[in-house]
C-alpha cells in the first residue's frame, strides 16, 4: 500500500509535535522545520483538529499543538483516517470482464485489513520513543515463536 501525501505530511507533523511536547507552532514554523507547503499544512493541520487530533487557538500565544491522548492513538485507526476510503481495485471502472469469477479484490481487502490492523498494535508514542518500539518488537517476535 502507498500513502498518499496528505497522510504523509500528516504524520510528519504529527510525529515532529509529539517531539515537541508542551511547545505550540504555527503553520510557518512547521511548514519551515518539516520543509513542507504551508497551503499543503493549513488543510493537514484543519483535518486534524476536526478529527480532535490538534488543538488550534488563534492570537498571541497560539498555535498548534498535539491534544490530549492523541499518543496513545492506534496507527491503523490514525492511518485509515487520514488515507480516507482507499478502494485497491475498482472492478467496474472500467468494467473487468473477469469480475464475477475473481477473488483477488477480495484478497486484496482481506490484506488491507490486516495491513491496518497490525499497524494498530502501534502508536504514535512508540514511534516517537525508539526503546517503547523496540521492546514491542520484541515481545511480539516472542509471541509468534
Amino acid at each position: 500500500m502507498q500513502i498518499n501525501k496528505f497522510t504523509d505530511y500528516a504524520f510528519r507533523v504529527l510525529i515532529y509535535l509529539a517531539r515537541q511536547q508542551g511547545h505550540s507552532h504555527t503553520i510557518a514554523s512547521l511548514a519551515k522545520q518539516l520543509h513542507l507547503s504551508q497551503n499543503h499544512l493549513v488543510k493537514i493541520v484543519h483535518f486534524m483538529a476536526k478529527q480532535k487530533w490538534l488543538v488550534t487557538s488563534r492570537g498571541k500565544g497560539g498555535g498548534i499543538r498535539l491534544a490530549e491522548g492523541v499518543l496513545g492513538l492506534p496507527l491503523g485507526e490514525m492511518l485509515r483516517t487520514l488515507q480516507g476510503n482507499v478502494q485497491i481495485v475498482n472492478c467496474l471502472s472500467p468494467h473487468c470482464t473477469l469480475h464475477p469469477e475473481c477473488q483477488l479484490k477480495h484478497l486484496l481487502e482481506n490484506a488491507l485489513g490486516q495491513f491496518y490492523q497490525a499497524l494498530n498494535q502501534y502508536n504514535l508514542a512508540m514511534v516517537v520513543n525508539r526503546d517503547n518500539l523496540n521492546d514491542s518488537l520484541i515481545i511480539a517476535v516472542k509471541m509468534l515463536s
